[in-house]
């Protein structure tokens, strides 16, 4: 024993026993560090927390604030915005819409006229000559004349209303689509986009009138970005496209 009650023998450690007051002039140690680990041994973990790399057990709720997809979140580098995608078949911002393929051009639907042209007037000049031959006469012309544009014009309604297109398109990769997309042409629909031929029936001023149908044809079909021509809108919305 020695002075002052504390017997160095009792506690070799040099601790002080449980709520004893240290000793006049020492300074209570409270740089002390808690007990290590042994090394590679890893810190316990609170109850009901899983260590570190394992899974959540089964049935236990995930955290809602370590979800992808909240309200606000900006995407992962190299991913896209889901909400920015463009739909699959939609037309882009300002884009006309079409009504199935590729609107055709200009030189390609000339060059299926003249091939239609061709086709169609064969025919129709072999009926106007043994008319204007076995009728030899005024009238026998003028009849020759109507039934020559005639066949031309019923060249292209038929084809039109029954097929979709023409030989000469056909030919060519064209094909005429209804108003609206419908499947098929009226009959109505396709006169009122064929006006322009239908037109020369009527002598001489016909003519005239079909020349200069054909040429504001071709300008609007130029400038129209689905080459939509007046005689397409005429008719309620036609239009040639490839395929």
């Amino acid at each position: 024993m020695t002075s002052g009650g504390y017997d160095p023998n009792q506690y070799p450690q040099g601790g002080q026993p449980y709520g004893q007051q240290p000793q006049y002039g020492e300074q209570p140690k409270y740089d002390q560090q808690p007990p290590q680990q042994p090394y590679g041994q890893q810190p316990q973990q609170p109850y009901g927390q899983p260590q570190f790399g394992q899974q959540q057990p089964y049935g236990q709720p995930q955290d809602p604030y370590a979800q992808q997809g909240q309200y606000g979140q900006q995407p992962q580098y190299g991913q896209q915005d889901p909400y920015a995608q463009q739909q699959y078949g939609q037309p882009g911002y300002g884009q006309q819409p079409g009504f199935g393929g590729q609107p055709g051009d200009l030189l390609t639907r000339f060059g299926a006229r003249v091939i239609d042209g061709i086709i169609s007037g064969i025919p129709a000049a072999i009926i106007y000559f043994v008319i204007v031959f076995a009728i030899n006469s005024l009238f026998g012309s003028f009849l020759a004349w109507i039934l020559y544009f005639a066949i031309v014009s019923a060249y292209f309604v038929l084809c039109e209303i029954n097929m979709g297109t023409t030989l000469g398109k056909k030919i060519l990769g064209l094909r005429v689509i209804a108003p609206g997309g419908a499947p098929k042409i009226s009959p109505e629909v396709s006169i009122k986009r064929n006006i322009y031929l239908i037109v020369n029936i009527i002598p001489c001023l016909g003519q005239l009138a079909s020349l200069g149908l054909a040429i504001y044809m071709a300008i609007t079909i130029e400038q129209d970005p689905n080459k939509q021509g007046w005689h397409d809108k005429f008719a309620g919305g036609t239009q040639v496209v490839k395929g």
